[in-house]
């Protein structure tokens, strides 16, 4: 059983190939173009997947060494996502199951991130509890099977990985941010700074408050206790505050937003327990919480998995794997399935 994949949610356009539940091929095509923006442009994104689905689909196929002949199914990002970016991979599937007369997978790329767990040969046993971290959401599901989920936790406003990017947006670093605070906090001290961690019940996050502790913090320059804007300090001295002191704080901050994010893990799996942990998402990629996330769970005895780096980051081979298991149960939609902005 043979799947071709096409993920297109924000700005990388990504092409996969699986058979039997192997990745064969996992190309991805970056969109450089919003770098200059300081952040995603939607209208730019969209334009450029359709610059790029055609080679990148091209590619996947040479590499996996099957002909589109041999694809038995279209997988593709349904939702969520930035809606002019789905639509342009979405209207191509469809394209392509009309053309080639094959069924259509939708899938959901939350619930892809959480899969992509299951592409290694070591993989959690179900039950298994996922922490989904990116920029646009942090949840914790807890998954019954590969089709089977439920949210026990999620973001009741700002996502971790917005948490990482406005801090870097705030620390003058170029986008996107959040890997050179990840970056920058390895030669720091994450005890050199205090930022506070929301008391929210559950197992849900917050992280709204925490961006406006930042905010204050660098606006006064370190020197004042209280988060107030009474208390800011002049660009100069700003400025200076964050040259010479760039690697604590990205250490410091990083070690907050972790310590958030474990925190409600470890909650949620004693609570439930549940001892197969995993992360996913753009976020995951951070070095600063997979070590975290290891060590928590050779402390606490739990077993603990982590995919690759390219099926952290927004990819097609979670949503071909994903296929796969949709495929198996005989999961297919129809043409008038509509892309969605929001979803899961």
């Amino acid at each position: 059983m043979n799947i071709l994949a096409i993920e297109s949610s924000c700005d990388e356009t990504s092409a996969a190939v699986c058979s039997n539940g192997a990745i064969l091929s996992n190309r991805i095509a970056t969109q450089a173009v919003h770098a200059a923006h300081g952040g995603v442009v939607p209208e730019l994104a969209s334009r450029a997947h359709m610059q790029n689905i055609v080679p990148v689909v091209d590619v996947a196929l040479k590499e996996s060494g099957l002909p589109l002949t041999d694809i038995d199914a279209i997988a593709f990002t349904q939702a969520p996502g930035l809606i002019g970016s789905l639509l342009v991979g979405g209207q191509f599937a469809k394209s392509l199951s009309v053309a080639m007369d094959k069924p259509l997978i939708a899938v959901n790329h939350m619930q892809a991130h959480v899969l992509a767990n299951l592409i290694p040969d070591q993989k959690p046993s179900f039950p298994f509890l996922c922490l989904t971290v990116s920029g646009g959401h942090t949840q914790i599901v807890k998954c019954l099977a590969p089709t089977r989920m439920e949210i026990v936790g999620e973001t009741i406003d700002d996502a971790a990985g917005e948490a990482f990017d406005k801090a870097a947006k705030l620390l003058g670093l170029p986008y996107p941010g959040g890997p050179l605070i990840d970056k920058y906090a390895k030669d720091g001290d994450p005890n050199r700074f205090r930022f506070p961690e929301p008391k929210i019940p559950g197992y849900n996050f917050s992280f709204s408050g925490l961006k406006t502790a930042i905010l204050y913090f660098l606006r006064n320059a370190g020197t004042a206790q209280v988060y107030k804007e009474e208390f800011a300090a002049t660009e100069e001295a700003r400025k200076k505050f964050i040259d010479e002191n760039l690697a604590d704080i990205c250490a410091s901050i990083q070690s907050r937003i972790i310590t958030i994010l474990l925190n409600k893990l470890s909650k949620a799996a004693r609570d439930l327990g549940i001892k197969d942990l995993c992360i996913a998402g753009g976020v995951s990629a951070n070095s600063g919480l997979r070590k975290a996330f290891k060590e928590m769970g050779i402390e606490k005895g739990w077993n603990t998995f982590i995919p690759d780096f390219q099926y952290c980051t927004d990819n097609a081979g979670m949503i071909a794997i994903t296929g796969y298991y949709k495929y198996l149960e005989k999961d297919f939609a129809t043409l008038d399935v509509p892309s969605m902005a929001r979803g899961f």
